[in-house]
């Protein structure tokens, strides 16, 4: 396995949202139905976030950079009406509580969840409902924490986002959709579950491959694993609440993947010890 192979304990271990390796997949700048969405830009530095862009209700194309730090989660997260800044502050510095992501419903929701690293921008296409979203990022392994804030205005005509090639759906406690997926096919990647849920995939050598570690994820033997992983994760979405999605151009290696989400049931449960974990292929 891969010198990351020590990243997909922590995978486990969130503090609100995961934190995971450098992503293999890259919604490709090129796009053109990105090009005729309005784009939302959010650079991330070791001090500051800022984010600009048309900030108007509908679909957008979210462009994310980084300059100075690496393996950095970018989270949007969209306060209910009442709900206030200071809250989910106080929410994320809660260790014991900021643990489940579930119980930062009574906030808000989290609609948009990418990875991003210093060199090309993250694209990724979404719908940005109106109303006063918070921006959180977490690095590496450190808790996530809240850069900053700004509004979505309504809009009289909103964009529509582009319609996929393919959906794959998170639910409980499994996926939906396609297990089969092409190089350069636009992809929507969809929580139709109730809980939050994240859809990450790591390659492995062979379908067999795949196969053994499916069984022992699902008997909670992750150890046995690291034999038959062969690079870094793909992140397709970071954990996302529920009718959230994100879509982006897939480019990932074409190859044998396993597919899961790693987060936990209130009782400590990794998902993928209760299904959520299949083999999927991407080819060309």
């Amino acid at each position: 396995m891969s010198n990351r192979s020590s990243r997909l304990a922590p995978l486990r271990r969130f503090a609100f949202v995961a934190a995971l390796a450098a992503s293999a997949v890259v919604a490709a700048a090129t796009s053109a139905e990105a090009s005729t969405l309005p784009t939302v830009s959010i650079a991330v530095s070791p001090t500051a976030v800022t984010v600009g862009g048309s900030l108007q209700a509908g679909g957008a194309n979210v462009v994310s950079t980084a300059t100075g730090v690496k393996e950095t989660s970018v989270i949007l997260f969209l306060l209910k009406p009442g709900s206030t800044v200071a809250e989910v502050e106080a929410f994320a510095n809660n260790k014991k509580a900021s643990n489940d992501p579930n119980q930062a419903n009574k906030y808000g929701t989290i609609e948009f969840d990418a990875e991003v690293n210093p060199g090309p921008a993250n694209e990724a296409q979404t719908n940005l409902q109106a109303g006063q979203y918070v921006v959180l990022t977490g690095e590496g392994e450190k808790p996530v924490k809240v850069r900053t804030s700004f509004t979505v205005a309504a809009s009289a005509a909103p964009a529509a986002v582009p319609t996929p090639q393919a959906t794959v759906r998170s639910i409980e406690f499994g996926f939906r959709g396609p297990s089969t997926l092409h190089d350069g096919e636009l992809v929507r990647f969809e929580n139709e579950g109730f809980l939050v849920h994240m859809d990450v995939a790591f390659p492995v050598k062979n379908k067999s491959a795949g196969q053994a570690v499916v069984k022992a994820l699902l008997a909670g033997k992750e150890k046995q694993i690291e034999k038959f992983v062969v690079g870094p994760p793909v992140t397709f979405a970071g954990p996302l609440s529920s009718g959230a999605y994100q879509q982006e151009l897939v480019t990932a290696k074409p190859g044998w993947y396993v597919q899961a989400c790693f987060m936990e049931t209130q009782d400590g449960r990794v998902h993928t010890r209760l299904g959520m974990e299949r083999v999927i292929k991407i080819v060309k």
